[in-house]
């Protein structure tokens, strides 16, 4: 009944079907393995619980292993400058290793320590996962622009040697102006800029690899490379952290995107079909306002379309995004992120960032999830997905816009409102135009 929605041929039409049962099968069987493992731990007092009873007497807890870093008039003076602000900021300071109880991920340890404090308003600062850097998370997220707050420090000149004291109490200040979208945009604003040179002993330039456009140097040169084994742990930690992004009944599993990685053209070809199997069951079971299933129904045909068309990868990942879409409009999500701008693949994002592409002049503010907002962060380069122009790999968005839907819209990012949308853009022929 649901493979006729597609219209393949016979023999695709019946694959498409047996993996489909195949994938369905694994993930009721993935779920329960995931809800038989969880139950134990939760029912032993954890180091979450730990850190939660601690920051219930004081705002700032800091590991004993740290107190060399951050000692107890320092810690002293921040949770006084937490007082002063009235609002409810926590500093839980602990090393964050892989393969901890948090898998080294501060967002992890963030919502656990969340969660044991009985949820509500908060803003939580933890070191980061790279050296010298901190991070914060905010519920409800956004409301104080903590997250950025915490994430500019990083960039800032004269923060560069300074104590994890002197950072958080930074940190604190920008939470308090309410001002870290700003200060991150100001902090950042010369990422894309060109790399510097120095001189070398024997006078020639060489190109300064600490400089601030050196990721994206490097970022052009990318070429496609999935790292599974960031995928496989990103995907475990994500099922047992009750992220918010798993919270709306018809979100895209993040399993969907590791699966995705891992397969080559023709297995993705048809996870891309079962996905787009599903949107159209659950467009016409859902009990949304119709105007909602009426996107979802779009995003549904749009992707079809493109499928039938795909003539690689980046077409494929572009039947995700509009998959993705399809969902977003049945989650009722008002302001929904699309899919990662600098790889789809890697599933939805969780964040706007200021980006300015090599040579350009203007910057853009692309969508990118958690993996490649911390390259970016750490001015590493990300993992881009590459599409082929004049017989060799380039990163897709380089492709020229009138000869690709996908560096058109940045599989989303780049659209112009609320009213643009990928599935309008495929409606309308651009995907068919680019193709002929």
């Amino acid at each position: 009944m649901c493979t006729d929605l597609l219209h393949p041929a016979g023999p695709q039409r019946a694959a498409t079907t047996r993996r489909l049962r195949r994938a369905l099968a694994v993930g009721v069987a993935s779920a329960a393995l995931l809800c038989g493992t969880a139950a134990p731990a939760a029912a032993a007092e954890s180091p979450g619980q730990k850190i939660a009873d601690a920051l219930r007497h004081s705002p700032v807890h800091v590991d004993p292993s740290l107190t060399s870093a951050i000692d107890a008039e320092q810690q002293r003076e921040l949770a006084a400058r937490i007082r002063r602000t009235h609002l409810p900021i926590r500093v839980a300071l602990v090393p964050l290793v892989e393969g901890d109880s948090w898998g080294g991920k501060p967002e992890q340890l963030a919502e656990v320590v969340h969660d044991r404090m009985g949820g509500g308003p908060a803003i939580l600062i933890t070191l980061g996962d790279q050296p010298d850097d901190i991070s914060a998370r905010e519920w409800p997220s956004g409301t104080h622009q903590a997250f950025h707050a915490a994430a500019a420090v990083f960039f800032q000149k004269d923060m560069r040697g300074a104590g994890p004291a002197k950072r958080v109490a930074r940190a604190i200040d920008i939470i308090e102006a309410g001002n870290g979208d700003a200060v991150y945009e100001r902090a950042t604003a010369d990422l894309g800029a060109p790399t510097p040179t120095r001189t070398t002993a024997d006078g020639a330039g060489a190109k300064d690899a600490s400089g601030p456009g050196s990721p994206l140097v490097r970022l052009l040169s990318l070429v496609v490379g999935p790292v599974l084994l960031l995928a496989a742990v990103g995907l475990l930690l994500r099922r047992r952290s009750r992220l918010r992004d798993l919270s709306t009944p018809f979100a895209l599993p993040r399993s969907v995107f590791a699966a995705a990685r891992q397969a080559d053209e023709a297995e993705l070809r048809d996870r891309a079909a079962e996905e787009v199997v599903r949107l159209g069951e659950e467009s016409r079971t859902a009990q949304g306002a119709p105007a909602a299933v009426e996107r979802a129904l779009d995003a549904y045909t749009a992707a079809g379309t493109v499928l039938d068309r795909a003539r690689g990868v980046p077409d494929l990942a572009g039947v995700f995004a509009l998959v993705a879409e399809g969902r977003a409009a049945l989650s009722g999500a008002a302001e929904a992120l699309p899919l990662c701008f600098f790889h789809p693949l890697h599933g939805p994002a969780v964040r706007r960032i200021p980006w300015r592409p090599l040579g350009r002049r203007e910057q853009l503010r692309v969508a990118a999830c958690e993996t490649c907002l911390r390259a970016i962060r750490t001015r590493r380069a990300p993992e881009v997905l590459t599409d082929r122009q004049d017989g060799r790999p380039v990163p897709y968005f380089e492709v020229p816009a009138e000869d690709s839907l996908w560096a058109a819209t940045g599989y989303g990012s780049l659209l112009s409102g609320t009213d643009d949308s990928l599935a309008g853009r495929v409606q309308r022929g651009d995907f068919t135009r680019t193709q002929d």
